[in-house]
């Protein structure tokens, strides 16, 4: 397929790679951060409307709500240039309601239009392992289901328009709650005279055991923060998640307190380390470094 791709950061750059593994031609707005990659592997037009232009597909990765918003229906954008028939499929992780909106305004082009944002991180990205969360029309969903496939493993049509960000608020809830249990347990292990990374190799062979206790847990124990999904970008998730919280008439009071443990962190100047970091503000809580 003729598939514009708009949003080549961490994660962009290794999905939009993948698919043009995959076979599928490639179109992206020019950009002064573009890789020699991507400059290899794409063709690079002046702006989103001429992406779209050229696209049958235009798939959307970026940081929030409004880049999303302006990507689309600013001067320039995407839906300047949609042709009925055009797919647009937006992966970033943005506000449900939003979601709905911008779905039925590209539907009103006579195009279609799927959320499917994704978690998995940036290994996810590279290794075309990530899990995709879709909401929007079946026939949309079977259409873009080849490009699912060349980006991702676990893929799923969860219902239309803005289920998919919803399952995504939903997945960012669960991932910071593990981070900030796995966190209180090695500070706890730690201050209490045990080893921490032999604690943690213990759990491992448990019912404890887990994705974030592996991988986020020996990020805590040796201290290494590089970002693999940034502080700042799971703090933008979990206001969405209380954002509709507050909608809905939903108490969330664990994931506020995730949020006001990142915003420790943050304050300190953190808000670009790898979300693990969480750990820092559970340190400075217990006045003991691990």
């Amino acid at each position: 397929m003729k598939i514009g791709f708009i949003g080549l950061g961490i994660m962009g750059r290794p999905m939009a790679l993948n698919l043009a593994r995959a076979g599928h031609e490639l179109f992206v707005p020019e950009r002064a951060s573009l890789t020699e990659e991507i400059r290899g592997a794409a063709t690079v037009l002046p702006s989103p409307a001429e992406v779209a232009r050229a696209a049958e597909v235009v798939i959307l990765m970026l940081p929030d709500t409004p880049d999303v918003e302006a990507v689309l229906f600013g001067e320039g954008g995407v839906a300047e240039a949609l042709r009925p028939g055009t797919l647009v499929i937006d992966m970033s992780s943005i506000s449900p309601t939003a979601t709905k909106d911008f779905a039925a305004r590209v539907n009103a082009r006579g195009c279609d239009y799927l959320d499917a944002p994704v978690s998995g991180g940036e290994v996810g990205a590279r290794n075309a392992a990530l899990t995709i969360m879709v909401g929007g029309p079946e026939a949309a969903f079977e259409r873009a289901t080849p490009l699912f496939q060349a980006m991702g493993k676990n893929i799923t049509l969860v219902g239309g328009n803005g289920a998919g960000q919803t399952t995504k608020v939903a997945n960012q809830i669960i991932v910071a709650l593990n981070i900030e249990a796995v966190a209180e347990a090695l500070v706890f292990a730690s201050k209490a005279g045990a080893d921490p990374a032999k604690v943690r190799e213990a759990l491992m062979g448990g019912f404890a055991s887990s994705r974030i206790l592996e991988i986020h847990g020996e990020r805590m124990i040796r201290k290494t923060f590089e970002p693999g999904f940034r502080i700042a970008l799971h703090q933008k998730d979990l206001n969405l998640a209380l954002q509709s919280a507050r909608e809905l008439g939903v108490a969330l009071p664990h994931t506020a307190s995730a949020q006001q443990l990142f915003s420790v962190v943050s304050a300190a100047g953190g808000a670009q380390k790898d979300h693990s970091a969480l750990v820092q503000a559970l340190e400075k809580l217990a006045s003991h470094d691990m």
